[in-house]
């Protein structure tokens, strides 16, 4: 049976180490994920305003809102939960985590594939935003609250706005263990900083050819007067 299948996932992924019966009553997660089979099924024969109906009532339920056309994989472990949205068109492989506040939404009102398209693995941390009919390859790490609106391939971890490898970051060493829920940079990532630190830089080595420019100066000889 899923329901046991996602209580597994859960009481092994889920670092509080649930019991059986917190894992089956108290994740939102796992009730969204089994009302959407029913509403998918609906969805599929045609039965759209009923699949609605029921999507909608599990939206009220768990604060989860996946429409009944999405695909999505085997064991799909929903952390949290409270304001994900996932897309019509969004397809999701097997063993996908998603936090909190994450999106998988569209960038274009046209009918058709607008929605990414999630590999299998992949980890998606809290509030980020993975728009477009874009593929998110397996094992990828998605840090929190980035903006994805490129293809990311298999194993690879972005972070930030727009969402990009952490190695394009200055390198910082690590406080403690990064958690995919809440960032997967290996140091505190900061745009703003990094801008200011560059502007800093380049002033120093201006100074740096101005004081060799003057030092110059002062070396040559003055010109003979005529």
């Amino acid at each position: 049976m899923e329901i046991l299948e996602l209580a597994r996932t859960i009481r092994a992924r889920d670092p509080a180490r649930p019991t059986w019966i917190e894992a089956v009553t108290c994740y939102a997660g796992l009730h969204a994920v089994l009302m959407h089979r029913l509403a998918h099924g609906f969805y599929r024969m045609g039965l759209r305003a009923l699949a609605r109906a029921i999507s909608h009532t599990s939206r009220f339920i768990t604060g989860i809102e996946i429409h009944p056309g999405a695909t999505i994989g085997r064991r799909l472990f929903i952390d949290h939960g409270m304001g994900v949205v996932i897309g019509e068109t969004a397809e999701i492989g097997d063993d996908v985590l998603v936090y909190h506040g994450v999106t998988l939404g569209g960038l274009s009102g046209q009918p058709g594939k607008r929605h990414p398209t999630i590999g299998n693995g992949v980890a998606i941390g809290a509030g980020a935003q993975v728009l477009g009919p874009i593929r998110i390859g397996d094992n990828a790490r998605i840090g929190a609250n980035a903006v994805v609106v490129a293809e990311v391939p298999a194993g690879e971890t972005v972070v930030g706005i727009p969402a990009r490898p952490p190695q394009e970051f200055r390198v910082l060493t690590p406080r403690r263990a990064p958690s995919p829920g809440y960032g997967l940079a290996e140091a505190p990532c900061d745009p703003v900083g990094e801008e200011l630190a560059e502007l800093r830089a380049e002033v120093a080595m201006l100074r740096n050819e101005m004081a060799m420019l003057r030092g110059r100066q002062q070396a040559e000889p003055l010109p003979a007067a005529e």
